[in-house]
């Protein structure tokens, strides 16, 4: 389905500013057809031939709706908009005319020309008609809440006439609630209030006012009942505001354990200001549950914090240890411990900085790729490079995944490009030329594939297709030995990586000569885990 700007863009001659103005009616157009009981459908000029564009449309909460079939995108001419026609021509609300049928619904047509205002706040042209279409089938004598939600309406109606409703949107403010449904007060021009929905009286209750709100001066209120002074006074000067026509931003009142969100709008038809409507809506709930919440992240954050604090004595203690052995394999494998430890040490301090369960993995990477070029013993500076980004990835990705990178970048440079002397050590661990190879390169024949290159390098490329993290580490030195088997050989980084991927990430690993010569490990890692995929970043 075409949005409004599309349709209006495609088939009418509106200006960008018009079309702007129209998106802020949709943007809070739910209001007017609560109160009216009525179906609203937004026309544009299609030409001048009288021809109309159906480029949004609302059905009321409150009532039936006239119309069982979506509208927008429909062409209309001729005498079935004659009362859009009226309106569009004359800048006036049309509201005579007989009930007309849809099927087997009959209803009363009405139609509200759309008027933009100047830059310097005069009436301006009018742009568009919003025809406010009422189901007739269950029609009976209103009651007091409906006769103000009519009463209401036409006031607001005849400000889109006038080009002053809707107001601008506050910064911050995404929705328009609160609706008409969670409570209404209607104030008069001195701002006491005329009538209130039994949804606002319960609200109001819920702060400590127990009587009846009709007669009472809101404003005044609003500052009684208050738990702080000062919130209460930024609640009635939106009242006030709104009494002498401006539309302040909402406003929230906590009283007595509860909270209560209100939005002041004034009620200005033909441009006299007659009074305010007050929405209101018992958000107490809502409320505790944001406090809920804003202590679990805080807890849980603050655990990341002590694992990382804990992981770090634990990984201060190994490094003390492999510093009081004599045995140089009994030191590395400690040293590779440490290494490993702190890996995952680097999450959990970028989560105890988070306001949720996710990391940004690229600086994750980097730390991990600068630490291994530091503590590789090579006698030639290796570099590291990144290309692409890893994006926001879970918790339960991103500390299995950070173990993998540190032991593929570790082995990398060591295995990739040994010190000279360490071939036999190298092909030991599976990450150099054995045999022949080994021999051709020490009687000084033609350097080959395998030989060192003069600027080693690896490199950590990532990228994100069908819902899957796609990794490849590659580097550019001595390469894999014939007859290596990915599935057996290799040391016990090997190993970790190979439980790691399969089991934790549910995903695969493939270890390969790289094209142009060199190691070059794959890993494919699913996002999506119960249900939920990692979030990118663009």
């Amino acid at each position: 389905m075409s949005t409004l700007r599309d349709l209006a863009e495609e088939h009418t001659q509106l200006r960008p500013a018009d079309i702007d103005h129209l998106h802020r009616i949709a943007g809070d157009w739910q209001l007017l057809s609560d109160m009216s009981f009525a179906d609203l459908l937004l026309w544009a000029p299609v030409d001048a031939d009288g021809t109309f564009l159906c480029v949004a449309q609302v059905r009321p909460t409150t009532a039936p709706t006239a119309y069982q079939d979506d509208q927008v995108g429909r062409i209309v001419g001729g005498p079935e908009v004659a009362h859009l026609e009226v309106a569009y021509r004359q800048g006036r609300i049309w509201r005579e005319g007989d009930p007309v049928w849809y099927g087997d619904v009959p209803a009363r047509h009405e139609a509200i020309p759309v008027r933009l205002r100047t830059a310097d706040g005069e009436a301006g042209e009018v742009v568009a008609v919003v025809g406010r279409d009422t189901n007739l089938s269950t029609a009976r004598t209103p009651s007091q809440l409906e006769l103000n939600y009519l009463t209401t309406a036409d006031d607001l109606a005849q400000m889109i006439a006038d080009g002053t409703f809707p107001p601008p949107r506050h910064p911050g403010e995404t929705t328009s609630a609160p609706r008409v449904g969670d409570g209404l007060v209607r104030l008069d021009a001195n701002g006491k209030v005329t009538y209130a929905s039994p949804n606002a009286q319960s609200a109001y209750r819920r702060l400590g006012y127990a009587s009846h709100l009709v007669g009472e001066d809101l404003a005044a209120l609003h500052r009684r009942l208050a738990n702080d002074p000062l919130e209460g006074t930024d609640a009635a000067n939106a009242v006030l505001a709104a009494l002498r026509g401006d539309a302040p931003p909402r406003r929230e009142i906590d009283a007595r354990g509860a909270t209560v969100l209100t939005r002041a709008l004034p009620l200005m038809p033909a441009g006299v200001p007659i009074g305010a409507l007050v929405l209101v809506r018992d958000i107490t709930e809502v409320r505790r549950r944001d406090r809920a919440l804003i202590t679990k992240d805080a807890t849980i954050r603050e655990i990341h914090h002590r694992v990382k604090n804990n992981l770090q004595t634990v990984a201060a203690l190994l490094r003390l240890q492999a510093r009081r052995v004599a045995m140089p394999e009994a030191r590395v494998a400690l040293e590779d411990s440490v290494r490993r430890v702190a890996s995952i040490a680097l999450v959990h301090e970028t989560l105890s900085m988070s306001s949720d369960e996710a990391v940004e993995f690229d600086t994750i990477v980097d730390r991990v790729a600068s630490a291994a070029t530091e503590v590789a013993a090579t006698e030639v500076p290796v570099g590291m490079r990144r290309k692409g980004s890893f994006g926001v990835l879970p918790a339960e990705i991103a500390t299995s995944l950070v173990m993998v990178l540190n032991e593929l970048l570790l082995n990398a440079v060591e295995h990739g490009f040994p010190p000279a002397g360490d071939e036999a050590e190298a092909v030991e661990h599976g990450f150099a030329p054995a045999g022949d190879e080994a021999e051709a390169a020490g009687a000084g024949e033609p350097p080959g594939a395998g030989d060192l290159p003069s600027a080693p390098e690896v490199v950590v490329a990532a990228h994100r297709f069908r819902k899957q993290l796609h990794v490849t580490v590659t580097d550019n030195g001595r390469g894999l030995p014939a007859g290596f088997d990915a599935d057996s050989g290799g040391n016990l980084g090997l190993q970790i990586v190979r439980a790691l991927v399969t089991g934790e990430l549910r995903g695969s690993i493939e270890l390969r000569d790289a094209s142009g010569g060199g190691t070059e490990a794959v890993l494919v890692v699913p996002l999506a885990r119960g249900g939920e995929q990692g979030r990118s970043v663009s």
